[in-house]
Parts: structure tokens; sequence; C-alpha cells
């Protein structure tokens, strides 16, 4: 055999003995199986409340309308043309700001004496100058739980209102009304009442009371949260609920407040925080910051 023909015979042998190299193979990108829904899955909801985790979650607040006939005859700030009532309030407004950032406050009661002097309406009014301020956001409460008056006063149609909360025929997403952003005051709530509560002071303290606090206080961001009150010298309810707020807003009026009352009730705040005073029928006018 030639050389040649020799080294054509190896080259064949090697040829059949010889290992194919596999070609690595390419890696196929899949989309990811489509899984159904299931109870475990996370949705929306449930992000949010891991996010507020040491917060109360988020609840879905009502939408409330207001009567403009109720508003104008009971005086309310929406429907008052009245300048000099409109001036007085917003420095009232800027008067209970100022006390409150002092201090680091965020809440207070509005009270009296007695019935009659002009408290709710105060309360509703100094809420609405509240929330007209760009910077600050408030929550009205009507905890005048023997008398409630604030619904009424608004002409505020309600399902459910703090009592049948605080009876346990309603949660807090039930009784908590907001009044859209047509309404100019998209940055107040209000949690109105529609039932005398006869055990009034025993509820201010009851466990769902103070999980309603626990909510509005753990809001973002915070809250002026103004309290409708009875007067001092019909219950004890103000001196109960009193350790539960920053402090104490007085009402009273010019030509019906009895000067005796006033000295109790002060006597009764002493050991509160009084914000002030307000004189409510002043007759006063023009340029004067009472009303």
């Amino acid at each position: 055999m030639s050389i040649i023909e020799t080294a054509i015979h190896k080259a064949q042998q090697l040829h059949e003995t010889a290992q194919p190299i596999a070609k690595p193979r390419r890696r196929m990108r899949t989309a990811p199986p489509a899984t159904a829904p299931s109870a475990t899955r996370t949705t929306d909801l449930d992000e949010i409340k891991i996010v507020n985790r040491g917060h109360l979650e988020s609840r879905k607040t009502k939408i409330a309308t207001l009567d403009p006939v109720a508003m104008a005859a009971n005086h309310v700030l929406l429907r008052v043309s009245d300048q000099a009532a409109q001036r007085a309030y917003k420095i009232l407004r800027t008067r209970v700001l100022h006390r409150l950032e002092a201090n680091s406050w965020n809440s207070f009661v509005v009270t009296g004496s007695e019935v009659g002097e002009g408290k709710t309406l105060t309360s509703i009014n100094l809420a609405v100058a509240l929330s007209q301020d760009p910077h600050t956001s408030a929550v009205l409460v009507d905890l005048d739980l023997q008398r409630p008056q604030v619904a009424a006063t608004l002409g505020l149609s309600c399902d459910h209102g703090l009592g049948d909360y605080l009876m346990g025929q309603a949660e807090i997403e039930d009784i908590i009304y907001t009044l859209g952003d047509s309404s100019g005051l998209e940055r107040l709530s209000i949690i109105p009442n529609t039932r005398a509560l006869q055990d009034s002071s025993e509820s201010l303290v009851s466990v769902r009371m103070l999980e309603l606090l626990s909510y509005l206080q753990a809001q973002q961001p915070k809250r002026v949260l103004v309290f409708d009150m009875p007067p001092m010298m019909l219950s004890d309810d103000v001196l109960t609920f009193a350790p539960q707020v920053d402090g104490v807003l007085m009402v009273v009026s010019e030509g019906y407040t009895n000067r005796s009352s006033v000295e109790k009730s002060l006597e009764l705040l002493s050991e509160m925080n009084l914000i002030g005073v307000v004189l409510n029928r002043s007759s006063e006018r023009n340029d004067a910051a009472y009303y």
C-alpha cells in the first residue's frame, strides 16, 4: 500500500471512530405560566394594609350632600353673606391654628356652659373655616351624644351615625362623610350622629370610641379634630372625654350666658388645656373680631 493510500485509510478510520461534538442547546425564553386568581393572592387592598402596618388601614368614606336651605336658615358659614362674620371666623381659625401648632396639638372639644350659646354652630363654622385653609384638613365629630345637632344644622342626610357605630350597628367606614371635590371643602370630613344615647359618658370611653379615635389620629397627613360636645353644666361628658383630646374651646354668648355658669365651667376646666373663649352673638360689628 502506498503512502497516499495509507494516509487515506487512517483518515477514514479517524472519521468513523470520532464522537460528534454536541452543540450547545439554545435556551428558549418562555413567559411564566398564567396563574389563576386564588385566595392567597395579594390584592391592592392587601398591599395597602401591608404598607400601612402599624397604622389603621385607609377606609372609604361616603359622599354627603348638604341642604343649602337648612344651612342658610341656621347661619352656616357656607351660606352666610355677612363679610364681618366670615372675617371673624377666619380670625378665630388663625388664632386656634397658632395655638395648636405652638403646642403640637391637633384635637379639641368645643363646649359651653349652658344650652343655646351656639357651641354647635361655632363647631361647624370653625371646622368649615379650618378646611378652607389650603394647608389644613379637618374632621368634625358630633359628640353631643344626648342632643346631636350637627346633621340637622347642615341638612345632612345619612344612613348611619356615630351612635350606630357605638352601639355596634355600623362600622367606621359607614359613619365618615366627605363633601367631595366640587364642594370646595374636600378637606373636611364629618362624623354625624342621628340618635341620642342615654349612657353617653360611658360610651365616650368605650372600646369602640377609643378605636375610632385611634383611627382618626393615625390618618396622614394629620387632621384637626373638632368635637362638638354638650355644655359643661348639663353633663360630665366633657370631663370624661377631655383626657382623650389636646384642649378645650369654650363658647359664651353675650347677653345670654350667666356669669356664674362661666366661672363654674372654667373652674371645672382648670386642669385642662383651655385653647380660648369665643364670644358669640356680640353686638360689636364692622371690623371687630367677633360674631
